[in-house]
């Protein structure tokens, strides 16, 4: 038995009840997931490939496992479609990306392996009919030492291909002996490659490497995505560790010398996103919703970690916006509206419970004192956001989740310059997703809290009026329709 055919074996007869995880956020069958890879469109489905380790909880030898949908909400699970087992990866088939050809859907991804005793990467290609994939004879087709001397060989990886007019263009995550940086190739048949030049680097110490580059051009702009590795906090815009950023350049060029990075998301949980562009024309983007440093794991689950909410992009006033893609609108079940609450003292709103619900607040003048909201709340759980005009502040705490690790809990942000205006929240059975101001700003958490603890109460310091858009989800619906592996 090859090693791919034991890991198909392995996820069809360990895969995990769908009832027992997340209704509408990707998870793997079993074991470990981390980074999404090949976010693309292929024979008129959405593909969601991640690195894969099937047969434990942590970490391993990386596989790609593999999921497609209609929708991007029930997510249909399909055979894992790489494993390590050839020379040039045989110590991992690492993150990369896809692409939609004439000869079939196109997997870039990275090789791993060792020379004289040291991790090499290198990327390499497979080709596939969207189930089955074979790697290429060629491979590796991109190797390290095409770049400059001091490159890297061993931090290498994750690379992004795209074609525009008959060029083809791949960045890949780089760093010379200081900094982090993006690694731009080009090719004129997507086959054989060569170095360009260095799209961009880190600055001031903002990473030592930076990890899973992504390129697209939205409204006439030029967007260079990234995950820089081993950052110090910054005045609450950046947070300890890995981050995940855009840069937003002026033109429709390749160029982002002088760009100011942006955060992609203010939360605990949110690392290597990558993003797609559909039929339609949107951009969207989709995470790893965990954190090396914290990751979170409730103690009976045979799976770890799970992907973020598709988020459409847009940009506003130069900045990148994320909002929750449509089609979960598709899956509303019971929807209630209500116009000028009065919130003070710490109180539920009629109606206004669960654990699989799509809500907007919004505030008929912007809050000068605190307002709180608490989430998947019981007398035991609960996660609390805090908006504190006074401090110029909002906060996400979930120290009271049911949390029994000693992971971080609390992380802070900045309320934007105009104040506090609506608030969304998107929540399933693991996860909170927070997103301020129509998307200017995003907060993604992970919550181990038991199912039951389905309460939701807001609160305010003085007296203020919210509006309340609120919708259930219909989770039965969506797990019902999800196919699993057979």
């Amino acid at each position: 038995m090859t090693k791919l055919e034991k890991a198909r074996d392995y996820e069809v007869k360990n895969q995990t009840d769908p009832n027992r995880q997340p209704a509408f956020h990707l998870t793997p069958p079993v074991g470990w997931m981390n980074d999404p890879n090949g976010f693309s469109v292929y024979n008129g489905k959405v593909h969601l490939f991640y690195q894969y380790h099937p047969y434990d909880l942590r970490w391993g030898p990386m596989h790609w496992g593999h999921q497609s949908s209609a929708d991007m909400i029930v997510w249909d699970r399909m055979p894992v479609v790489l494993a390590p087992d050839q020379p040039y990866d045989q110590d991992g088939c690492f993150s990369g990306t896809a692409i939609a050809t004439d000869a079939g859907h196109l997997l870039v991804y990275t090789g791993v392996t060792k020379e004289n005793g040291v991790e090499v990467q290198n990327q390499c290609l497979a080709i596939g009919d969207g189930r089955v994939y074979r790697k290429l004879d060629r491979n590796p087709v991109v190797r390290g030492e095409m770049m400059p001397a001091g490159f890297s060989r061993t931090d290498f990886r994750d690379p992004k291909i795209w074609k525009e007019d008959e060029n083809w263009w791949m960045v890949v995550g780089s760093r010379d002996e200081e900094r982090g940086q993006i690694a731009l190739f080009a090719s004129d048949n997507g086959m054989d490659w060569k170095y360009e030049r260095v799209l961009l680097a880190a600055e001031d110490g903002f990473g030592t490497m930076w990890e899973c580059p992504d390129f697209f051009r939205l409204d006439g702009k030029s967007v260079l995505i990234c995950s820089p590795q081993n950052v110090e906090a910054m005045d609450y815009t950046f947070h300890n560790g890995h981050n995940g950023v855009a840069f937003v350049g002026e033109s429709d060029a390749m160029n982002f010398q002088g760009v100011k990075a942006q955060p992609l998301d203010y939360g605990f949980d949110f690392y290597a996103p990558q993003t797609t562009t559909l039929p339609d024309g949107r951009q969207v983007l989709i995470a790893w919703m965990s954190s090396w440093h914290s990751p979170i794991v409730a103690s009976h689950q045979t799976w770890s970690a799970q992907m973020t909410l598709p988020r459409e992009l847009s940009l506003r006033n130069g900045k990148l916006i994320q909002q929750p893609v449509r089609e979960l609108e598709t899956w509303y079940k019971e929807t209630i509206r209500y116009k000028q609450v009065p919130i003070q003292e710490p109180q539920s709103v009629a109606g206004v419970e669960g654990r699989y619900v799509d809500f907007t607040i919004r505030f008929s003048k912007p809050a000068t004192s605190e307002f709180t909201m608490e989430l998947a709340k019981d007398e035991r759980y609960g996660t609390r956001f805090t908006v504190d005009p006074k401090k110029g502040i909002v906060e996400l705490d979930r120290t009271f989740s049911g949390l029994k690790e000693d992971v971080i809990t609390i992380r802070r942000a900045k309320i934007p310059a105009e104040g506090i205006q609506t608030i969304r929240v998107v929540m399933d059975l693991y996860s909170i997703e927070l997103f301020i101001n129509e998307g200017e700003m995003v907060m993604s958490c992970v919550i181990p809290t038991a199912e039951t603890a389905n309460q939701i109460v807001f609160g305010s310091e003085e007296p203020i009026e919210i509006d309340l858009d609120f919708h259930t989800i219909d989770a039965p619906a969506i797990r019902a329709k999800r196919e699993v592996l057979a």
